[in-house]
């Protein structure tokens, strides 16, 4: 297995180095789980990776709870302990797949699956060979974790925002560039404004198809708190800088004017939870489709965005304890209640 890596990496390297020139780049180099260092090869060479696990749903869980020591499973000194695993029957122990049982002449086996994941960070989606009907309740458990996940950005502007159709064009041809499922809230423009609805580039629609929608209106919250969402990207008005906080939600920054400019320095260098999609460098202020593309993918695959991920999570739990009781949020709101309180019997 060693051998394999050390002759492996280099031949697939100059493999894809010599499809790009002949231009035929590969899009996403996809590799099972007895290969983990095919995604630092992608990684390397920035293409997007994702890992096909060819057994059960139910088998990547177990892998995924032996590796992180959620819970216990059988030892050399203690080889019959069974395994309780969420949203599993309880598996004896010698119904734990057997590579992770500790008289198994697989070891080596055991340590490359484990090598994967180990690097769950670099893939951007773990393809599993199984269909959601069949193993329910550990395939929508194990999405909570967000690896089996789709990576799907939230576009929208607030109500007020109206991009120029330039900049809504670039967006667009960043998606098609990049290939990430999105969601996209196009709110019409206010009437009174005459503005003209945005329009997108011909065909996007069709080279879309399932992998994006357009909305006019979505439940902004419920979209944040969804486990495909990656990120969102955002004119960074207040509320939805706390929406997108409160939900563990990283953020592409692209403020438009007042507060927002403001914010995006906040996130970008306080809070450390978003990207600044440029100032508007291109023709008339346009951020150009390949600025766009850059970030979305900065955003949603590799080592930047975990680090985004990890600290939007900081920032959702600190939510959660300052509204909960006793929390900073609880405490003030209390106090200006009994101040109300208070100065109301005053003037009785």
């Amino acid at each position: 297995m060693h051998q394999l890596e050390l002759a492996g990496k280099p031949v697939i390297s100059a493999m894809i180095k010599r499809y790009a020139e002949q231009n035929r780049p590969v899009s996403c180099l996809i590799n099972n789980p007895y290969i983990p260092w095919a995604s630092d090869v992608a990684e390397s060479l920035g293409i997007p990776s994702a890992m096909l696990w060819v057994q059960s749903c139910a088998c990547f869980a177990a892998y995924y709870h032996y590796n992180h020591g959620l819970v216990p499973f059988p030892t050399e000194t203690d080889p019959e302990i069974d395994v309780q695993l969420p949203s599993m029957p309880l598996l004896k122990h010698d119904e734990v797949p057997s590579y992770l049982r500790p008289s198994t002449p697989f070891a080596f086996l055991r340590t490359a699956i484990l090598g994967q994941f180990k690097k769950l960070d670099k893939p951007f989606c773990v393809l599993i060979d199984t269909f959601q009907e069949l193993e329910p309740e550990i395939v929508e458990y194990m999405s909570k974790f967000c690896l089996i996940k789709t990576v799907v950005i939230y576009i929208s502007f607030g109500t007020v925002v109206y991009l120029k159709q330039e900049q809504v064009d670039e967006i667009a041809k960043a998606l098609l560039a990049t290939g990430i499922s999105f969601l996209w809230v196009m709110k019409p423009p206010a009437k009174e404004f005459g503005l003209p609805f945005h329009t997108l580039p011909e065909g996007f629609l069709e080279k879309v198809g399932d992998n994006g929608k357009i909305l006019l209106w979505s439940p902004q919250v419920k979209v944040l708190t969804h486990p495909s969402i990656s990120c969102f990207m955002s004119h960074c008005g207040w509320n939805s800088v706390l929406e997108t906080l409160s939900c563990g939600v990283p953020i592409i920054a692209f403020p438009q004017w007042g507060d927002q400019v403001t914010n995006a320095v906040y996130l970008v260098d306080v809070f450390k939870t978003g990207l600044r999609m440029g100032r508007g460098k291109g023709k008339k202020g346009i951020t150009p489709k390949e600025e766009v593309a850059k970030c979305f993918v900065e955003a949603t695959l590799g080592l930047k965005a975990k680090d985004l991920k990890s600290n939007a999570l900081k920032w959702k739990l600190a939510a959660e304890e300052a509204i909960a009781d006793g929390g900073s949020s609880d405490r003030n709101m209390q106090t200006f209640i009994d101040e109300v309180k208070n100065r109301c019997r005053a003037q009785q």
